[in-house]
């Protein structure tokens, strides 16, 4: 018989589980609170789509919630007024300096909190690493695939974590 006359199943075929993160999840209490958000956003939008009884959405919205909440149950909260305030660690604003003078700002944070555009890099990227440790004055090499960069440190802010951003 041909696959033209069989019925498809209404029941959408199984997605994988997304992989847990391979590394501890370090969140600011900011990124706990985004964390918190976006679960809470997507319990909204599975609600909404058992509704409207769209298997697929259902389906795809409780993997995804599955994953956030797992991310949220193993969150590791870095209060950044516990942090060093003489070098680099998790939390910090990183004010830095280029070999041709342009001066940018960073802020390492954790993995679902980053967002490189805004400047804020995950803790585990070459510039967090590079970065880590360091103090006012030091020279870090920046490990890029165009090239080793060079960064001057110029500035080091941990932000009250009582006033999240």
């Amino acid at each position: 018989m041909s696959r033209a006359f069989t019925k498809e199943s209404d029941t959408p075929e199984a997605l994988p589980e997304r992989a847990p993160g391979a590394h501890p999840n370090y969140v600011t209490p900011a990124g706990l609170a985004q964390l918190r958000a976006r679960s809470a956003a997507l319990r909204q939008e599975l609600a909404a789509a058992q509704a409207r009884a769209d298997a697929a959405a259902v389906q795809a919205l409780a993997r995804d919630l599955r994953w956030l909440d797992a991310r949220v149950a193993d969150a590791i909260v870095i209060d950044g007024t516990t942090q060093p305030r003489d070098r680099v660690a998790f939390g910090a604003e990183v004010e830095v300096e280029d070999a041709s003078g342009a001066v940018r700002h960073w802020r390492i944070v954790g993995e679902d909190e980053a967002d490189a555009g805004s400047g804020s890099v995950s803790w585990i990227s070459p510039l967090a690493r590079a970065l880590a440790g360091a103090r006012v004055g030091d020279e870090v090499l920046w490990p890029r695939p165009a090239g080793a960069q060079p960064l001057t440190v110029l500035a080091i802010r941990y932000p009250d974590a009582r006033t999240p951003r």
